[in-house]
Formats: C-alpha cells, sequence, structure tokens
C-alpha cells in the first residue's frame, strides 16, 4: 500500500550556513553561461575570475555575468588569490589536465560531467584530490534536484518493495556536423560520455555498480558511439535497460520498477521534473493508487544547476573532500560501464568491418 502522501524534499537553501566561496571559471561556453548564471540569480557564491585560451572570449563572458577577472592563462587563473574553487567546463579531453591543474593548486574543483574521459583517468582526479585535501566533485547535477532527494527517500524507506528493473533513455538530435565536440573523437566525442551518463547514473543511484554490461548500438563515421542500448545484471533476476542516442531526440524518461510499486518520470528526467508513484495493485485499474510529485520550487531546467553549487560550498564548509550523494567511488564505477560499453561497440564496429572486408573479397 502506497504511502498517503510524499516525503518533503532536502533542498539545498542558500543561506543555511554554507560558505560563500569565490568561484574560477575555466571554460566560456554555452554550458559554463547557464551555471554562471544561475548561481548569480539563486545562490550566495560568485564567480571571480574566467579564463579561456583567448582573452578576448574570457573577457566578453566576464563582461556579461558580471566577473572582475578575465584571464587567458589556466595556470594564473587556479593560482589567483581571489579563487577559492574552479569550475571545469572544458570539453572532457581537457578535464583531467585542468582538474589535477587546479588541485596542485590546492583548489577546491567542480567539473563537468563526465569527470574524465575514461575510468582509470578519473582515478587519477580522486587519488590527487585525496592527497591534497580538497573537495573534488563531478557536475552531475541531477544528484542534487529535490525529486532526486524525494527517490532517494523512498527508495530507503522501501515504498517500492525490492526493486526488479530500471529502465532510462536519454537521446538528442545532434546535427551531423562533424566539427561539432560530439562527433571529434578528440575531444571525448560520442552518446554515451555525453548524454548516456544520465540514465547510466541514475541506474547506478538506485541500484549501485552492475555485475554484468552487455552493450549494442553503432558508430558514427568519424570513430565516436552514436547510439547504444544497454543491458545491466545486478544479480538475482534484477536487470536495466538503458538506451542513448545523438541522431534522435527520445523520450528521455526513466522509471524504477519495484514489487510493490513503481516510479515513473516523466520527461526529461535529469532535469527539473515531475513523477509519480503507482501501486503495483492487480486488483486496480492498470495505473492504480498513485502519488504525483511536481517541483514547486521555480527554479525550472538551467537555473536548477544552482542546487550543485550551494550543495558543494555546503560540503566544503562541512570539510568534505567528495559528495556523499554522488562519491567518487560510484563516479569511478559511472565511468568503468562506459568503458565497458565503449569497447564493446568499438570490438562490434570492427568486427561488422572484417566481416564487410571479407564479403568483398
Amino acid at each position: 500500500m502506497l504511502p498517503t502522501h510524499l516525503p518533503r524534499p532536502e533542498l539545498f537553501t542558500t543561506g543555511a550556513g554554507e560558505p560563500a566561496l569565490r568561484w574560477g571559471l575555466i571554460g566560456p561556453g554555452w554550458i559554463a553561461g547557464e551555471f554562471v548564471g544561475a548561481v548569480h540569480r539563486h545562490t550566495r557564491q560568485r564567480f571571480t575570475a574566467a579564463s579561456s585560451r583567448s582573452l578576448e572570449r574570457a573577457a566578453a563572458f566576464a563582461a556579461e555575468h558580471g566577473i572582475d577577472h578575465a584571464l587567458d592563462d589556466h595556470r594564473a587563473l587556479v593560482g589567483h588569490p581571489d579563487v577559492d574553487v574552479v569550475y571545469v567546463a572544458t570539453p572532457q579531453s581537457e578535464h583531467l589536465e585542468l582538474g589535477l591543474l587546479a588541485i596542485a593548486a590546492g583548489k577546491h574543483v567542480l567539473i563537468e560531467k563526465p569527470l574524465a574521459l575514461t575510468a582509470t583517468e578519473a582515478q587519477q582526479l580522486v587519488d590527487a584530490g585525496q592527497a591534497a585535501g580538497v573537495l573534488v566533485m563531478e557536475a552531475m547535477w541531477s544528484r542534487y534536484l529535490p525529486q532526486t532527494s524525494i527517490v532517494r527517500q523512498l527508495l530507503a524507506d522501501g515504498v517500492l518493495g525490492a526493486v526488479e528493473a530500471v529502465h532510462a533513455d536519454h537521446g538528442q538530435a545532434i546535427p551531423a556536423d562533424y566539427s561539432h565536440r560530439l562527433y571529434r573523437p578528440e575531444l571525448g566525442g560520442g552518446a554515451l560520455l555525453d548524454l548516456g551518463i544520465y540514465p547510466i547514473q541514475f541506474d547506478s543511484m538506485v541500484l549501485g555498480a552492475p555485475t554484468d554490461v552487455i552493450a549494442t548500438g553503432g558508430m558514427t563515421a568519424t570513430g565516436v558511439d552514436a547510439y547504444a542500448t544497454l543491458a545491466l545484471r545486478h544479480g538475482g533476476s534484477v536487470q536495466s535497460t538503458l538506451t542513448t542516442s545523438m541522431l534522435t531526440r527520445t523520450p528521455t524518461r526513466a522509471a524504477i520498477a519495484g514489487s510493490d510499486a513503481r516510479l515513473e518520470f516523466d520527461s526529461f528526467f535529469y532535469t527539473p521534473s515531475s513523477f509519480r508513484v503507482l501501486a503495483n495493485d492487480p486488483n486496480a485499474p492498470i495505473s492504480g493508487p498513485e502519488l504525483i510529485f511536481t517541483d514547486n520550487t521555480g527554479r525550472r531546467l538551467f537555473d536548477a544547476l544552482s542546487w550543485e553549487a550551494t550543495a558543494l560550498a555546503r560540503f566544503v564548509g562541512e570539510g568534505r573532500i567528495e559528495s556523499p550523494l554522488h562519491t567518487l567511488d560510484e563516479t569511478v564505477s559511472i565511468l568503468a560501464t562506459i568503458d565497458t560499453a565503449r569497447a564493446q561497440l568499438r570490438a562490434q564496429e570492427q568486427a561488422q568491418t572484417m566481416s564487410d572486408l571479407g564479403s568483398e573479397a
């Protein structure tokens, strides 16, 4: 039987004792603009410096967002006395180098997802951060949304019963422009690292690391993964089906199926969204009794990036060196799943190429 109401979300409300940190930005692109704007509108955190290889670009970004210092030297930014935490928003191919640079300067660091290109690279960042005693955190904003807090509570309270399956997908119609970063292998392109990481982290939050990964999909002409379906086993009868694509826009929904009830997210599940919890009552209509959650905080779309900034500040104030809601071990584990899936896709592509060559001979 479902409870009569949903629990209240645990919010990362600003002004709840977290320090007001001074932030430096590396990589003034689109997502950086969304993040900085959200942070300045909704938190006590402030960006004081921005760096790019182009001083003109850094200066234009700084002027637009009210940032004091514009630099064309990333080393100068991480060493700047007015910077407490560094936000890395460059293509993922640069995350390891720039993350290590910030850590070596003794700065806390928030790195856009994925934390690095591979689990091995991510572990290097983890080890460096722990040795330096600074906080290292992947910018997985979904973990800090109000809806995610409620899902965690429902799972902890056993409202869904034993979880038997997770389904999640994320697909976007990325134009077939081979200069686009997602089509460029040297920039860490491909669907899995940039888009598929959302359903994979959702599955990880619910069920933990998989015991087996089976992936199928296809590659682009530039050699990055274009689309993929992952079947993950989690022991016993528990399995997950996750899909991603950069060829087409998919529903981008998610669901958790339990022995007593199921939870179904509306699109887009990794952003501020709504969900319903439906009882598995065999004597009720298909929909059954249900509870509905809708985010009423007023922080829509990318304004909700601000939650993770306040979360990071709170963690720093508590003396933490990682997020308790998205630990570094889990971050590395998620990348290990992606590593396995990408390797399988590459092997399938190579096998198909050999088969085609054999047929032509």
